[in-house]
Formats: structure tokens, sequence, C-alpha cells
């Protein structure tokens, strides 16, 4: 039995019937390598018996506190029934990627059961070429993007031959006793490190104090997100999307105007939204305020538990001129950065080991059915990197991975961009109501980047990316 950490745990509480908190994993098998043998959900499900000792949160099983004293604790070894978590799934004919990306949307568009091990694995068949794909969905409570990718690297056959196990010891369930005895004992825990974590944010304003920039609410969020089409009542409903770039030619366009890989998705996020607000809001006059997650722990053997923070960072939407766009972006993130580092980057994981878990669920229930302007951001974006070489699952070689964060209250657009050895995979999700269509953004954005690279004085015809989906 473990602790859910305070960041974990606020992340479960965050979680509401129309706002999942669930990540999702997608990585697209091609079966050509397997000489004819046969490659199916049950052969899957062997696959993933036998490496479950390396995928420990999948052993994980939420146990809740009696009265909500604590946060929820994790029982680490518990019962897996295979037949449930991994499940078939066909995809509509011709198989491509909008009848991929249509089938990730729906089975995105429920919850995750509370009463079992929190993911699910959807064994999917009927794409073109032959090939599956394989889409997993997991708790944002179990992992956040640095994990889920080191997760994702155990499960597939990256380097080393598999240490497979065919069967598994299990944890008997606590008692009540013991789970009002723990929370008790880790509540005295938790009032000893309260003086460090104070000193922590001391120092931090300290920091604050002695920089040239003056303390003030532009520190933290340099303005008040403004109203817009993407920003309202989120409803159950899930659009999802993808689109890949070379990740040569983003490293080329980088190099070219002297910013990095997360400037330059930030830059083609910001051109993709600035033409959606001209098309659904009439305007696009007010920068957005993004999210963006960075984490505090690379560590290569972490698969669990989330070590990030949120730095807002201001969108240019309202510049017209695509490298204006870039500059001030890279600006942004200079700034952000600076103010990262003086706050301090566990500041807001440190002080949620606090939240009390029944008003902290009571108040994102709230948050949930209130509609109008989002008072935080306008919609969260990350880019991870992932996997630097192709991995195989069962022998079958794996040829794209995407991935995409869950919704926020109040937000119904999350970007998301994973590379993948020579890829830059964009995935979007959206809730029902703010696109009929996720592509809208997912071709906005690769609109925006080839309208960088002809400002940039670049060739506008992009590399074809051997082995990714068509478009």
């Amino acid at each position: 039995m473990k602790r859910l950490s305070g960041w974990d745990a606020v992340l479960l509480y965050s979680e509401t019937p129309t706002v999942h908190m669930h990540t999702l994993k997608l990585a697209v098998i091609a079966l050509e390598d397997l000489g004819g043998r046969t490659f199916g959900v049950e052969e899957f499900r062997k696959v993933i018996h036998s490496r479950l000792h390396k995928l420990d949160p999948f052993r994980y099983e939420l146990v809740d506190i009696p009265l909500k004293f604590h946060h929820p604790m994790w029982r680490e070894n518990c019962e897996v029934d295979l037949d449930y978590h991994i499940r078939p799934y066909r995809v509509e004919s011709p198989g491509g990627r909008r009848e991929l990306d249509e089938a990730v949307g729906k089975i995105a568009s429920t919850p995750l059961d509370r009463s079992r091990p929190l993911w699910e694995m959807y064994f999917i068949e009927g794409l073109a070429d032959g090939r599956i794909a394989v889409l997993g969905k997991i708790h944002h409570a179990l992992a956040d993007g640095v994990a889920s990718a080191n997760l994702m690297a155990r499960g597939m056959d990256l380097l080393d031959a598999p240490d497979d196990r065919d069967s598994y010891a299990t944890d008997p369930a606590p008692s009540t006793t013991e789970l009002v005895r723990t929370a008790f004992n880790d509540h005295l825990r938790q009032i000893g490190r309260l003086p460090g974590v104070m000193r922590y944010t001391a120092r931090g304003l300290r920091r604050v104090r002695r920089s040239s920039r003056k303390l003030g609410p532009e520190l933290t969020r340099p303005f008040t997100p403004p109203p817009s089409f993407m920003n309202h009542m989120v409803d159950a409903t899930r659009r999802f999307a993808t689109a890949t770039l070379s990740l040569a030619d983003v490293k080329e366009t980088g190099k070219s105007l002297g910013v990095t890989i997360n400037d330059m998705v930030l830059a083609i996020s910001a051109g993709a939204l600035r033409g959606l607000l001209q098309k659904y809001d009439g305007k696009a006059d007010h920068p957005l305020l993004a999210s963006v997650p960075v984490s505090f722990d690379f560590s290569r053997d972490r698969i669990s538990g989330n070590y990030f923070t949120g730095v807002m960072m201001v969108l240019p939407v309202e510049l017209a001129d695509p490298l204006e766009r870039v500059s001030a972006v890279h600006d942004a993130a200079v700034s952000a950065k600076e103010t990262h580092d003086l706050m301090g980057p566990e500041l807001v994981s440190r002080w949620s080991a606090y939240f009390p878990p029944a008003p902290a669920e009571a108040m994102f229930r709230w948050l949930a059915n209130k509609d109008g302007q989002n008072k935080v951001l306008n919609l969260p974006i990350s880019n991870v990197p992932g996997p630097r070489e192709h991995g195989r699952v069962g022998g079958a070689l794996v040829t794209e991975i995407y991935s995409v964060g869950p919704l926020t209250t109040g937000s119904g657009l999350n970007i998301t961009v994973w590379s993948y050895v020579d890829q830059l995979n964009v995935s979007v999700l959206s809730d029902g109501a703010t696109l009929a269509d996720a592509h809208e953004l997912t071709d906005a954005m690769v609109e925006a980047f080839v309208e960088i690279r002809r400002a940039a004085g670049l060739s506008d015809e992009l590399t074809v990316v051997e082995g990714a989906m068509a478009p």
C-alpha cells in the first residue's frame, strides 16, 4: 500500500461526470515482420500478462479512506482481469487515420471504473495495410507524461528481451482499521513536513523580491484569459484527431529561426488557434493563456506519479505575421521559465498535499457545472519527448505513437505533441461543443507550420514521414 501524493490526488478529485481525467496513448503497429504468425487480442493479452511485473501501475487499485479522512491509497499488487482491461475493437472501413481517430474519440468519451485498476487497453483491428493499433486509456492520477513514456517503453521490446512471468502474487485488501491508522500517521508526517514546505515557499518569495520583475498577479498569470469559443462548460463527448510532421522539418525550421522545438510547437498552435478564433469568435485580437506542463523529474526509471507543474504561457494569437508569432512565443517561453524558476517548480505540488479531499471534490464538481469564461486558462498545450528508437510489441513494429492529456474544467481543447523516432505527432482532444471535427485544428496546425516555413524562406513541401498513416 502507498498513499497518493497530493498532486496525484488532486488529479483524481478534479474528475467529474463530464471532465474525465484519463490520458490516451495510441500506438500503431505493423504486422509484416511476424511472418504470418497470428497476433490477435489473445496474444496481446499474453504479452501484457508476461510483463505486468514491469508495468507496476497496471496492478494498482484505488482504495478510498473512510470518511475521506486522507488522500486515497494504492493497493499495489491487486488482481488484474485482462479480459476486462484489454478489449477488442474494430474501426470502420476503410480503416484510415480518420476512422481510427473517430474510434479513439468514442472510447475516450467514457470514464474509467474506479472499482478496478485505473486503465484500459483497446486492441484495434480493421486498419488499412493490415495494421493494428493499441490504445491505452490511463488515469492521470497514475502517471504524468514522462512516467507514461517510460511505462510505454517498458511495454515494448525496445532493447532487451522481455523477462516474462506467468504468475503474480497479490496483496490482501487493507482493513478499515489499517486505513484509518495509516491515514492518521501520514497526517502526522505531513504536519512534520509543513515547516519544510513553508521554507521552500519563503525561498521562492525571496527570489521574487530580489528579482527585477515586480511582484504582482502577472508574475504567475500574465493576464486573465479572454473569453473564447473553447471556454465553456465541457460536455462528456470527446472528439480526437491526429497529424504527423517530420521531426527533421521541425528541427530545421527551429534552427533557422533560432528557437527550440517547444517554441515551434507553441508557435504552430498559436497560428492554428488564430484561424479558429477568427472563424468562431470573429476576432483574434487578444493573446490566449496556455498552461504548459513542465516536469521536474525526468528519471527514466519512473513509471508512475505526477511530477510536473503547469507554467502559464502567453500565446500571441493576435499577431498576423508568423515570424513575429515565433519570436513572441520564444520571448514568452523565456519569461515563463524565469517565473517558474523564481517561484520554485514544486510549489504547487508540495502545497497540494494539504488539500482536503471532500472540499476539493466539491469545488471541482461546482466548477465543472459552472458555465462562462474560464478564469484560469484557455487551454493546455503539452510537448513530450517520446522514445527515440522504434519499439516492438510481441515482435511487431510500432510505427507511430500519439498521446493526449485530458480536458480540464472550462476548457474544451487539449493539444499534446509527442515525438517518436523521426516523427512529431500531434494529437488534439475536443469536447462535443467546441469542434464538430477535431481535425479542423490538426489541419490548421499543419497549415500554420507550412506558413512559418514559407515565411522563413524554407520549402513549403513537407517531408513525407515514411511509415506514418496517410493524412
